[in-house]
């Protein structure tokens, strides 16, 4: 007869009070002094837990940071369905608005996207585990749109970043973002697309 397994102890079970307190600590390192300067040493000291906790859970400063913009990227709730590509859009780019207006995304995006220039692994893992999700989560609104035969399917990436990009371009450079910009952004994207159909 086989015996039942104990539950693992020690060094094999990882709080998740620790590894939250290790997260956060990272990522106000990484908003005051980003990725290039943030290092584990640092984190250590934040958090006030020794490397090796750190190491258990992560064997890279990438990984670790990853995995704290990962909480930050996670897209809340299904991808809009208005019925409509105007609301389509519309729920798309309050969407962007909201996640990029976070004060911490604000903060290390622009940075991430920097170092990613010389750091390809990096950029690869931003790319699949930060910016990924939402770009999933945005494309699935408007392949509803494509269904409905609003949106032609060659479209729908270049609609995405008609959306995104202008949003993201004005929250980094300062410029203010309210609900007449993002109306009237609406309104020249859908204007694009059906100008675009039409000729």
């Amino acid at each position: 007869m086989t015996k039942p397994r104990r539950p693992p102890t020690g060094n094999a079970v990882f709080s998740q009070a620790v590894t939250d307190v290790i997260t956060e600590a990272a990522i106000d390192l990484l908003v005051e002094s980003g990725y290039a300067r943030l290092t584990m040493d640092g984190v250590a000291k934040r958090a006030d837990v020794g490397k090796s906790a750190i190491y258990r859970r992560w064997p890279s400063k990438l990984e670790m940071v990853v995995a704290g913009l990962v909480e930050l990227s996670i897209p809340i709730g299904p991808a809009p369905d208005t019925g409509s590509l105007r609301g389509d859009v519309r729920a798309v780019m309050q969407a962007a608005f909201d996640w990029l207006s976070d004060p911490r995304i604000r903060a290390v995006l622009p940075d991430l996207i920097a170092e990613a220039d010389r750091n390809p692994v990096l950029a690869e893992a931003v790319a699949e585990h930060v910016t990924g999700p939402r770009v999933t989560w945005a494309r699935a609104a408007l392949h509803r749109a494509r269904d409905r035969g609003e949106l032609a399917a060659d479209d729908v990436d270049l609609v995405l970043d008609l959306t995104i990009a202008p949003v993201f371009w004005r929250l980094t450079h300062a410029r203010p973002v309210d609900d007449q910009y993002l109306d009237r952004l609406t309104e020249l994207t859908i204007g694009a697309v059906r100008q675009n159909a039409g000729s």
